[in-house]
């Protein structure tokens, strides 16, 4: 693969100053205590170039040899059984498989158990966050959405790509769900096909495809998801008026760690905590230029998926709940931000986000820890039922 020498290109530009010195980033510096510089810059930059080879290989030995329906059958038996060096099987998947299987020693079941917690424990907040911060907050980085518009997700809409992000985040973050051959252990490799596939087929059929975008599904901008999943969504649970232990925080990117190992992201690119991650991210807003009209198409279409979504029975719910996600996207993400997604400005957009920062106070005081992380693995549990139910009994295919 042809090597590019890429600069920060953006770091003078008005959108990373402001995010950096004034929005997210401000604070996000605050809450990290991050020292942030470029001279680790060349250290992470040729990873805009570098992919998941192993995964690719065996989407092509496996994918592009069979049915579908066949290939994921297959696929599926290995994740549950395992692989070993004896069996008749392609290279490639001996070798993604003997990395997935390799425990490495660095992991602690105990921190990714407390990580798990925390997840579970934040509740409908947690789903607030991923949603109205992580995923939203996303779309303001022009580049790293250009796979999702080759790929046309936006045809799909955002009501399954929402289950899809819903059911993965599930699925990782329960008690014991990344033990080898487990649920979350199976999501993590199925995900990590699925972005081969999408990878080789953008290449194949996308002809568009600039190499300012660095390669489609890319290492680095793997790593800024994955920041995404753990320190941005750290953060928003803070500002929603969440507490949490060290140990639950060390969790958290413990667990994600984990997850972007299984996903076949390069371990030094996978930060330990919220100062290197925040320093990590750094790095790699330099090179994003802000939201172009994809990014605003793609906001519009998730901020939409409440009214579309059959889940709530009257329209006059569904409006509301949109209001609601707005008022949170404001909160959680500022103005500049919003202003470039377009998201609509609403009347009294803080009272909701500041209500529940109270509640979450109290309710952090006065009910226990166990009783929290029970009843929001079983709310988490039911909104993903709901959403699985809709995409799997209508149109939305």
């Amino acid at each position: 693969m042809e090597q590019h020498n890429l600069q920060p290109r953006f770091k003078d530009s008005p959108h990373f100053k402001d995010f950096w010195t004034k929005g997210n980033g401000k604070q996000l510096i605050e809450f990290s205590g991050a020292e942030l510089s470029f001279k680790d810059f060349e250290k992470f930059s040729h990873f805009y170039y570098h992919v998941d080879e192993i995964g690719d290989e065996v989407v092509k030995d496996v994918y592009l040899t069979k049915k579908y329906t066949e290939a994921s059958r297959e696929i599926e038996q290995y994740i549950r059984n395992g692989v070993s060096e004896n069996d008749e099987v392609p290279q490639s998947v001996k070798k993604m498989f003997a990395q997935t299987q390799e425990i490495p020693n660095w992991l602690d079941y105990d921190l990714i158990k407390s990580g798990a917690e925390l997840c579970m424990r934040s509740n409908l907040d947690s789903l607030i966050s991923l949603r109205d911060y992580c995923l939203i907050g996303g779309y303001d980085y022009a580049y790293l959405n250009k796979p999702l518009i080759a790929t046309e997700a936006l045809k799909k809409g955002a009501v399954k790509r929402l289950s899809e992000t819903l059911d993965f985040w599930v699925n990782v973050t329960r008690y014991d769900a990344l033990e080898i051959h487990k649920k979350g252990y199976e999501f993590a490799i199925k995900t990590r096909l699925i972005h081969s596939y999408a990878r080789l087929s953008i290449k194949k059929h996308y002809k568009n495809w600039d190499t300012n975008w660095g390669e489609p599904i890319n290492s680095w901008d793997m790593m800024a998801t994955y920041v995404g999943f753990s320190l941005v969504f750290l953060h928003s649970l803070h500002k929603l008026g969440n507490t949490f232990s060290e140990q639950e925080e060390k969790g958290l990117f413990h667990l994600w760690k984990y997850v972007g190992y299984l996903l076949g992201i390069p371990e030094n690119l996978l930060p330990e905590n919220k100062k290197q991650a925040t320093e990590y991210f750094y790095l790699w807003t330099s090179i994003q230029p802000p939201s172009d009209k994809d990014s605003v198409l793609l906001a519009h279409s998730l901020l939409n998926e409440s009214l579309e979504n059959p889940i709530l029975k009257f329209e006059f719910q569904r409006k509301n709940l949109r209001y609601l996600h707005i008022c949170c996207t404001w909160f959680l993400l500022g103005e500049n931000v919003c202003k470039r997604l377009q998201i609509p400005d609403v009347p009294f957009k803080s009272g909701f986000p500041m209500t529940k920062r109270i509640i979450n106070k109290i309710y952090d005081s006065t009910v226990s820890r166990e009783t929290r992380i029970k009843k929001g693995n079983k709310d988490q549990m039911k909104v993903l039922k709901d959403y699985l139910n809709i995409t799997q009994n209508s149109n939305f295919h």
